[in-house]
């Protein structure tokens, strides 16, 4: 892998890992693109690398928030920061459990199943065109609610799906406040993906070899710079009700990827 690739890899994943359109079918689109034959070592180093990248952008966008609830909860407060925390823990649930006793069917599905990511990106399409069409959200982010939107984020394990779309396109639906829905979406993901990458560390399934680290350091950093953008972007889209415009852009690219796939 060029630095060049790995550039194109980590802008694309701070782009798509917020905005509604699947980072992880758009590094599959990529990959294919590419020509390159990774090896399992080197695409999960690099899906790591760059979702570590997109954890941290997520982390400075929302520093503040973090800071008072981690704030809150070792000075034993109880209240909105320990509610909020409980309700991030039931949504991992899902995700753990698939995680755990599904792990080779989800590995198997980021083996180049490039039918597979066009077909979840029309389902994506179809989610954010309902979300937007939905004009009263004010109802408050309950647990069953964050249990709901969990059973989504777990779903959306599967290349083309777009986590974020899903997430905050299911509580729309559910009539969430597009600003709680859009905080708790990207805050949710945070401790899963955090989890994952020592997971797969700690077990030795990433490899580090010298020459990768040039290029990965590009993706990395195009990664976390895009990302914050794209976060900031994206907070702004979901209030404007303006996710319509991405199920457009999934339809389109879900067709060309079905008929590339054929």
């Amino acid at each position: 892998m060029s630095a060049l690739e790995s550039l194109i890899l980590g802008i694309f994943q701070g782009l798509t890992e917020f905005l509604p359109v699947s980072s992880s079918g758009h590094l599959e689109l990529l990959k294919a693109i590419f020509g390159n034959d990774y090896s399992g070592e080197q695409s999960l180093l690099i899906t790591v690398t760059l979702h570590s990248a997109t954890a941290l952008s997520t982390i400075f966008v929302f520093r503040k928030d973090i800071q008072l609830i981690l704030s809150d909860l070792f000075c034993f407060k109880t209240g909105e920061s320990l509610d909020f925390t409980l309700k991030v823990l039931i949504s991992m649930v899902p995700a753990v459990l698939a995680g755990f006793f599904l792990e080779d069917l989800i590995s198997s599905l980021f083996d180049g199943k490039i039918l597979l990511v066009g077909v979840m990106l029309i389902i994506s399409a179809f989610l954010l065109y309902m979300a937007d069409q939905i004009n009263e959200n004010n109802i408050s982010l309950n647990f069953k609610n964050a249990f709901i939107i969990g059973l989504i984020q777990a779903v959306a394990i599967m290349p083309g799906i777009s986590r974020s779309g899903s997430t905050i396109a299911i509580a729309l639906l559910l009539k969430i406040d597009k600003d709680k829905a859009a905080r708790f979406s990207f805050i949710m993901v945070i401790p899963l993906i955090l989890g994952s990458m020592a997971k797969s560390v700690i077990e030795g399934d990433v490899s580090f070899e010298s020459e990768s680290f040039i290029p990965l350091l590009f993706g990395f950093f195009s990664a976390f710079i895009t990302g914050i953008f794209a976060c900031k972007w994206m907070i702004k889209l979901v209030k404007k009700s303006q996710l319509k415009y991405f199920s457009f852009y999934c339809v389109i690219l879900g067709l060309v990827t079905i008929l590339y796939s054929i």
